[in-house]
């Protein structure tokens, strides 16, 4: 199993139009089918620590069943027009991609 987190701050964050058309984008993104799991969800409100980034401003976070379902996801259709058409929105995007030890 694969886990592909991706972490976007918008270049404007307190923009409504950006926003919804980047959620729009995101909820694209869940329909492509090698996708095992997924959500998009937004910073916590929880207790400031160091430790702990609130930075963001949209967190995705989906699962495969392998890298090779992930490597598909990557240059799908979907995926691709989500990059072109919602691209120019965020200033900064953070990937982590981790598979499972247990």
């Amino acid at each position: 199993m694969l886990t592909h987190q991706v972490y976007f701050w918008l270049k404007d964050p307190k923009s409504s139009e950006a926003r919804t058309k980047l959620l729009k984008g995101l909820h694209s993104l869940l329909t492509i089918e090698n996708i095992s799991s997924g959500h998009i969800g937004t910073p916590a409100v929880t207790a400031a620590r160091d430790v702990v980034d609130h930075s963001f401003t949209f967190a995705y976070y989906t699962t495969f069943d392998s890298v090779k379902d992930h490597e598909i996801y990557q240059t799908h259709p979907v995926h691709l027009k989500f990059v072109e058409e919602c691209g120019s929105l965020w200033e900064k995007v953070q990937v982590y991609d981790y598979s499972r030890t247990d």
